[in-house]
Parts: C-alpha cells; sequence; structure tokens
C-alpha cells in the first residue's frame, strides 16, 4: 500500500497543482462573474425569494412520490453532498495551507457559485427526462447535450459521465470514508480500526443504495437539518467561549487574505498563490457549485418552474459555506490562531507536526470540551455529514452510470461504489484527497463550458421567474 502512495501521491499532486491553481480558478470565477452579471445578480437580486422557498415550506417528511422528488427533498439530498467533509477536513487543510486568508477565497467563490448553481439548477430543470414509469433523468450529461449537438457533444457528456462517476461515486467516498474512519478511530483513541468502521459504513450505504432516490431524499430530508443544527449548536458555543477573540479572528480572515506570507512565511507570491489556490480548490470541493454534481437532484425536483428550483439551490451554497463552513472556520481560526493559540505565529506553524487537517477541527473543539469529548462530538457530525455525502454523490454517480451503459449497469456500479467505500477506511488520508481533488477538478472543464454556451436560457429563466413574482405581488395587492 506504501508503495503505491509513494508513487502515485507526487503524480497527482503535481496534476492538481497545475489545475487548481490556474485553469479551476479561471474557470470558477470566470463562469460566476459571467452569470452574476448577465443575471444582474441573481443570487442578490432572488436571494429573499429563496430562503422564502426554502424555509416556508421545509418539512422532514416529504413523502414519497410518483415521480421526482419535492423541491425541498431536492434541496436536502443536494445539500447532503455539499456539507460533507469539505466543510471541516477540507475547510481546516484550506486554512492549515492557505492560511486563514483562504476562508476569504472561499467566500468569494461561493458568492460568484451561488449565480452558477443557480444556472446548474435552472438549466437540470429545463433539459431533465421524465421516463414512462415516472423516473427522472437528469444533470450535466443532459445540457451539455443541449450545447452542443453532434459527436461533439456525445464526447464532452460521455468525458463528464466517465470523471463525476470515478470522482463522486468512487473517488469521492473514500474521502468521505475515510474521514469518517479516522475520526471515529480517533475518537476512541484508537480501539476501533478503521477497517472495522469501513465495513460497518459500507453495509449502511448499501442498504440506502439499495431503495433508490426515494430512500436517499427520505434519509437526507431528516439527517441534514437535525445535523446542521447540532453542528451549529456546538460551534456557537465555542464563539460563545471565544467572544472576546471574534473581532481578531476575522481580522485575521481579511488580513492574510492579502498578506498570506505574514503568517505562512516565505514570498508574497507562493503565499498569496496558496491561499487563492486553497480558496478555490477547498471551496469547490465544499460548495459544489460549477462541478456539475448537485444539478442532479435539483433536475429531481417537481416544481412550476426552472426558476424555482434555482433560487433554492442557491440557498445549499449559502448554507453550505457562509454558514457551515464559516462556523468551522471562525471556530479554528478563534482557537488555534489567535492570542497565544498553537498555531498562532509562523514559528508554531513550521513547527507543528500534531494538528492535521484531520483532526484540526477535534483539537479545537478539544480546548473547550476536553479532548475526549472534542473528539467524540466532531466523529459524531463528521460522520453524519460524510455519511450523507456519499449516499448523494452515489446517487449522482448512478444517474451518469445509466446515461452511459443503461439502467441494469447501475447494479455493478453500486457493487464497485461499496467496495470503494471499504477501502477509503484502509488508504492513506493524503492520496485520497488528492485523488479526489483531481477528478472533481476534472469534471469542472466540461460542465463549465456547456454553461457558458447556454447562459441564454438560464437569463429567460431569471426573467420569466422574476416576471411571476411581480405577478403575484401584484395579484395579492389588488385582492387586499
Amino acid at each position: 500500500m506504501q508503495a503505491v502512495t509513494d508513487f502515485l501521491l507526487p503524480i497527482v499532486q503535481k496534476i492538481n497543482a497545475y489545475l487548481s491553481d490556474y485553469i479551476l480558478i479561471f474557470l470558477l470565477v470566470g463562469i460566476g462573474l459571467l452569470y452574476s452579471i448577465r443575471t444582474r445578480f441573481v443570487q442578490i437580486r432572488c436571494f429573499g425569494e429563496g430562503m422564502k422557498k426554502v424555509f416556508g415550506n421545509i418539512s422532514l417528511r416529504g413523502g414519497k412520490k410518483a415521480g421526482g422528488l419535492s423541491s425541498f427533498q431536492a434541496l436536502a439530498t443536494a445539500i447532503a453532498a455539499q456539507v460533507g467533509t469539505g466543510n471541516i477536513v477540507g475547510a481546516c487543510g484550506a486554512i492549515l495551507v492557505g492560511g486563514p486568508g483562504a476562508i476569504f477565497w472561499m467566500w468569494i467563490i461561493a458568492f460568484f457559485g451561488m449565480a452558477t448553481i443557480y444556472a446548474e439548477a435552472t438549466l437540470a430543470q429545463e433539459t431533465r427526462v421524465v421516463q414512462e414509469d415516472g423516473s427522472v433523468l437528469g444533470g450535466p450529461v443532459y445540457y451539455i447535450r443541449r450545447a452542443f449537438k453532434g459527436k461533439f457533444g456525445k464526447f464532452l457528456a460521455g468525458f463528464f459521465a466517465v470523471a463525476i462517476i470515478l470522482a463522486l461515486g468512487f473517488m469521492g467516498s473514500m474521502v468521505q470514508s475515510n474521514s469518517i474512519s479516522e475520526a471515529v478511530s480517533t475518537a476512541s483513541t484508537g480501539f476501533i480500526p478503521t477497517w472495522v468502521i469501513g465495513l460497518i459504513l459500507a453495509a449502511l450505504c448499501a442498504f440506502i443504495f439499495i431503495g433508490g432516490v426515494q430512500r436517499i431524499a427520505s434519509v437526507a430530508e431528516k439527517i441534514v437539518p437535525l445535523m446542521a443544527v447540532l453542528y451549529l449548536v456546538l460551534g456557537l458555543i465555542v464563539l460563545g467561549f471565544n467572544f472576546t477573540k471574534i473581532p481578531a479572528t476575522f481580522a485575521m480572515i481579511f488580513k492574510y487574505a492579502f498578506m498570506p506570507q505574514a503568517i505562512l512565511g516565505g514570498a508574497f507570491g507562493a503565499g498569496i498563490k496558496a491561499a487563492i489556490s486553497q480558496g478555490a480548490k477547498r471551496g469547490l470541493f465544499s460548495n459544489e457549485a460549477g462541478m456539475g454534481s448537485t444539478p442532479h437532484a435539483h433536475a429531481q425536483a417537481n416544481v412550476e418552474k426552472p426558476h424555482d428550483q434555482g433560487v433554492v439551490a442557491m440557498i445549499g451554497v449559502f448554507i453550505d459555506t457562509f454558514v457551515v463552513l464559516t462556523i468551522t472556520a471562525l471556530v479554528v481560526i478563534s482557537t488555534l490562531y489567535t492570542g497565544n493559540g498553537p498555531l498562532s505565529t509562523p514559528e508554531l506553524l513550521a513547527a507543528n507536526t500534531d494538528i492535521t487537517k484531520a483532526n484540526m477541527m477535534q483539537t479545537a473543539m478539544g480546548q473547550i470540551f476536553g479532548t475526549t469529548a472534542g473528539n467524540i462530538l466532531i466523529a459524531i457530525c463528521l460522520t453524519f455529514f460524510a455519511f450523507t455525502t456519499i449516499i448523494s454523490w452515489n446517487f449522482f454517480g448512478k444517474q451518469n452510470v445509466q446515461y452511459l451503459f443503461g439502467k441494469k449497469a447501475t447494479v455493478v456500479y453500486s457493487v464497485l461504489a461499496i467496495a470503494f467505500i471499504f477501502l477509503g477506511s484502509l488508504f492513506p488520508n493524503d492520496l485520497v484527497w488528492e485523488l479526489a481533488d483531481m477528478f472533481n477538478n476534472i469534471m469542472v472543464i466540461p460542465n463549465v463550458i456547456a454553461l457558458a454556451v447556454l447562459s441564454g436560457i438560464v437569463v429567460k429563466c431569471v426573467k420569466v421567474g422574476v416576471a411571476a413574482k411581480k405577478a403575484k405581488k401584484a395579484e395579492k395587492s389588488k385582492a387586499e
């Protein structure tokens, strides 16, 4: 195992360096900026509408549908995919490598990403296919084919499908499984081996995979709100103890976004590059805007207009990054980086060998709740986050397997996915993350190309949605 890791790790890291440091930043910011301008900043104009649609109709019992899902079930399935290890381990890794300023760049990516995910969700709705049995097929492969006719469109859609199957169905599930296994093993002080946790996790996932999208949605709509509330409450308790450090925490995020070398050491160019690339890379892994994953969930929603699910999708990115991930960042930075924290100076950072991205949040929580309690609490949160991500990602991969090979092939895919979930508990943490990053980065490329071509359709969806909202408002005023 170690020989394989030693051979693969430097190769994959080199590929990721080029993708995340250059191509990824250009594509994500570029497409987010394009849609922000073309939709006249739909993420601001329609933010309130999205919040009302999500929290005005929230339910933990969406019930079974003849075909597709309720809007909230689709959002819960999407958030289940978004809120995972990226919000804990990923955010911690970004801070550790790129400094506290990496969080600022995560916010920037997420702000523009809200416009991007609006486009992904509306296009997924526009191009979805409802089959005779009522089941729904939808996602980037269908709007890529709309963007490009003929052989090129078929190739690009096939390229995306293969990339997402590898990225989420296999490598991504390994990341989530790896993080759960490490966290639980750490919480039990090594008493429970990682392979045992991997075996249990694989068995639970197998049961849910068999139930299809309805069972996935049923699990997601119940677990997602509860896990988010639990994590936020724990985070707010820590911030309550660190109340006096909160101003310094925000100051560090903004200062080190533009002066990262002051805490990371080294030259300014290398520091700013690390901060931005970590923010972009981990921001993508966290909120998935532009990656082409969550459109598979939003395509399932039974809504009146594509715009209706587009504004709901934006709230998913907001919750993921500006709420959950931000709580992680504030807890970690206020506890470990401010005052006399164990990572508060460049010298302490350079000498650090004990705190890693895998145990960073547990260490921070341990400062308040005690080491044992901190380890257990984060292990519980991480298990819920990563578990729901695995089941959503499996569904996304399954949709693409069905597109490429037909419905019968999904059984083989599910068996392989379960095997990868177990393997994730055995592989070294760094290699698993690098492989997942590589395939995540690759699948962005065909998705963003199609999004750029189809911007006209999305602009029409915004206009129709805004006009309908105004008409409904006028009707209501007239009735009153």
